[in-house]
């Protein structure tokens, strides 16, 4: 029996040693050794010896064994913020408030100087989220206040000078963020809070300015409409004006080509008038030649009688011979000769049936017996 006890209080001891080792080692040996510590791919890992930075690595499996040894991992992803302010003073005293969010953003690998030169200081805010959207908040606020403040309140809320009021508290803020080695993006104002006194104003306000617009735009709708009347009616205008500037070119152009036909026949009738007036002189022409031509035919034709007729003027003995030789063959046996005395008109009558008495100057003819 007591050998039996012997042995449990001593099983019992040696289990306890053991449970006491490897609770040291547990909670030494963590500060000595470190085997197979994994760094994701959106972590940095800083490692350190003897509470100093040894190096900060990228995304991998790391061992290390040493005097206070340690892998603490920073996180690379963006850490989102969202900051409610609702008591922001514009600089002409009207009070609204903002709704300003982003994402934070911790040194990486390419920027582990920054880890370095910052590590002592700001070490929480590396490796606690809520620690660092807790003072890029309280950053935010400070970026609102300044941004808000130098602007009257019509510059804060209403149209593109809400993203002017953006990009004043993005660059605000990211330059309050440098001194921590933080990063901030993404940064927008979704949100503008006002009090329902202001609200209620700024209805008033808005409304007010709507209706102004819209009598201006009414205006200006109203002036687009009689410049269109106006350059429709000047369109119509230059239209009968080009109408009738090209009627007036038209009929200059037919006067111009009537007159033109007028004078082609001008021309065509004084040349007829040369050519009837060339064709009436070279008939001119040829009818005096022809007329020289026949009076020297006639001068040809006459040469024997004026030969004749000189001969008979300067011969009167000649003359007198052909006058007697011409009575002589005159007389045919038919003719009747009535002498009567000088100074008396013969009556000459013609024979025919039933005129008395009648004179029969031809000797008769002899019959041969």
């Amino acid at each position: 029996m007591k050998t039996d006890a012997r042995r449990l209080v001593i099983s019992t001891l040696l289990v306890s040693l053991v449970v006491l080792a490897v609770f040291a080692l547990l909670v030494f040996g963590s500060r000595f050794v470190y085997f197979f510590r994994r760094v994701d791919q959106n972590q940095v890992g800083v490692q350190f010896r003897s509470g100093r930075i040894y190096d900060i690595v990228g995304p991998g499996v790391y061992s290390d064994v040493g005097l206070f040894v340690e892998l603490k991992h920073v996180s690379s992803q963006a850490v989102p913020f969202s900051v409610r302010d609702e008591e922001i003073i514009t600089s002409d005293k009207q009070r609204i408030g903002l709704v300003v969010s982003g994402d934070i953003f911790r040194p990486n690998l390419a920027q582990k100087d920054i880890l370095l030169a910052n590590w002592a200081q700001y070490s929480g805010i590396y490796l606690d989220d809520e620690l660092a959207r807790s003072r890029v908040s309280d950053l935010a606020r400070q970026s609102m206040k300044v941004c808000v403040g130098e602007r009257p309140f019509d510059d804060s809320i209403i149209g593109t000078a809400r993203d002017s009021l953006r990009s004043c508290i993005d660059d605000e803020l990211s330059k309050l963020a440098t001194n921590f080695g933080l990063e901030i993006q993404n940064v927008v104002v979704p949100e503008v809070v006002l009090s329902p006194e202001v609200q209620v104003a700024l209805d008033a306000i808005v409304q007010s300015r709507l209706s102004t617009e819209k009598a201006a735009q009414d205006k200006l709708k109203a002036d687009a409409e009689a410049r269109a009347e106006q350059a429709r009616q000047e369109g119509e205008i230059r239209v009968e004006q080009s109408r009738i500037q090209e009627q007036a070119r038209q009929q200059t152009i037919l006067a111009q080509l009537e007159q033109e036909k007028l004078a082609a026949q001008r021309a065509v009738i004084e040349a007829q008038k040369s050519n009837d007036l060339f064709t009436a002189e070279q008939d001119l022409e040829i009818n005096r030649a022809q007329a020289l031509a026949a009076a020297e035919r006639v001068k040809v034709d006459l040469a024997r009688e004026i030969a004749l007729a000189e001969l008979y003027a300067n011969n009167s003995a000649y003359l007198q011979l052909q006058l007697a030789l011409a009575n002589a063959s005159a007389l045919q046996p038919t003719d009747k000769i009535i002498f009567t005395l000088e100074g008396m008109t013969p009556t000459l009558v013609l024979p025919g049936p039933g005129i008395v008495p009648t004179v029969e100057t031809t000797p008769p003819v002899e019959t041969p017996q």
